[in-house]
């Protein structure tokens, strides 16, 4: 399985780092502080991030899974409320809402941008449910405007699983300016990274506040006397992870400016492979950030498709198998799962099950490649896939 086109040269690494990086984290050691009670560079990146994204308030915890139960927690979220998720999604949009105790009902996504299909979230409303997480799939929006009215009608507010999208925007608004919730990851592939860490924008003073005190183990700003005020946990950022963010969100504008360029092309080669459809951008998402390059092949098997991903990687494209429906893991079953068996589940998700079985992904350190990169890319997926 090893002949066949190859890359003529490696695409760049991710992650991607030089001395603002170094010097961020020696600022961070010498401050002497090393944690964010007593430093300063968890609180410099909050601000920062809050406004490139068009919000007055960020709070940065540990991951992006964190970011998404804090952020439920506070919405309130919790045992007897049902929250909706996309089938389709990395399973911790299920697993933030389940480990609060609540109940997930995945709904269907659309089959072309892979985001929630705003229709079944409606459909999917009871007099439980307490919250609706669209994920702004590789980067690309929901359909917010749907969303907003769905929410607005229903009463049940948005929350955005936004751990793709740094830097997106939606008919000219950021994320923090579209008046919900929204959730970030920093994991290690992400597109701005300190190996873990994650962050939540608040439309309100009121509940970053209440976000803050839950974060720190219930216990308020300045206490010096333990009176934990809430439930909550140590969700804090140290100070050395927020140096490397700053120094990541910095950068973050010329790259995306590099994939915006590149996508175009790539998804234009991979339109022309016999059997593979890239996804389907909305025009309103203006900006899209790609953290990934993803595309599906109908018809291909799970096994098939496992091989193709094995032999691109060893032609140095970086592949992967795309998510599997939440109902189809273990996880989603062992706490807060619907009163519905996989295979109800399956029939009201059609578009998601082929998804499970035909979708793949490219990492978006592909789309920071050159032209011929993009040419090169794509020769070796119609190697692979028409083999």
């Amino acid at each position: 399985m090893s002949s066949g086109v190859r890359l003529g040269s490696d695409l760049p690494a991710w992650p991607q780092y030089d001395d603002a990086e170094r010097t961020g984290l020696i600022r961070a050691l010498e401050q002497g502080q090393w944690w964010r009670m007593g430093g300063g560079e968890v609180d410099a990146f909050e601000r920062e991030f809050a406004e490139y994204h068009g919000s007055e308030h960020a709070l940065a915890v540990t991951n992006g899974t964190h970011a998404l139960e804090l952020a439920l927690e506070v919405m309130g979220v919790g045992p007897g409320a049902e929250v909706i998720v996309p089938a389709f999604t990395f399973i911790s949009s299920s697993q933030a809402a389940q480990r609060l105790g609540a109940v997930v009902v995945p709904v269907d996504v659309d089959p072309e941008t892979y985001c929630i299909d705003p229709a079944e979230a409606a459909r999917a409303i009871t007099a439980k449910t307490r919250a609706i997480m669209p994920v702004h799939m590789a980067g690309q929006f929901a359909d917010m405007d749907s969303l907003d009215k769905v929410a607005a009608e229903s009463g049940v507010p948005l929350i955005q699983d936004a751990a793709h999208a740094q830097g997106a925007t939606w008919n000219g608004r950021r994320v923090g300016e579209l008046g919900s919730v929204a959730a970030f990851s920093f994991q290690n592939g992400k597109l701005m990274t300190a190996g873990e860490g994650g962050a939540v924008l608040f439309p309100t003073a009121e509940m970053a506040e209440q976000a803050f005190v839950r974060h720190s183990c219930g216990r308020p700003r300045g206490d010096r006397g333990y009176f934990h005020r809430t439930s909550g946990s140590n969700f804090r950022l140290n100070e050395f992870s927020a140096s490397v963010l700053r120094a990541q969100l910095a950068r973050l504008d010329g790259q995306i400016q590099t994939r915006e360029e590149r996508w175009p092309l790539l998804s234009s080669l991979l339109a022309e492979i016999p059997g593979v459809l890239p996804q389907r951008l909305d025009p309103r998402a203006e900006r899209n950030p790609h953290y990934m390059a993803m595309f599906r092949v109908p018809g291909i098997t799970e096994e098939r498709r496992a091989q193709v991903v094995d032999t691109l990687i060893e032609r140095g494209v970086p592949a992967f198998v795309a998510f599997r429906s939440v109902y189809r893991t273990d996880a989603f079953w062992e706490m807060g799962a619907p009163d519905l068996s996989v295979d109800e589940l399956a029939r009201r998700c059609p578009n998601s099950e082929a998804l499970t079985s035909d979708c793949l992904w490219l990492h978006h350190r592909t789309l920071l490649g050159t032209e011929e990169h993009m040419h090169e890319v794509a020769a070796v997926i119609a190697d692979v896939v028409g083999s």
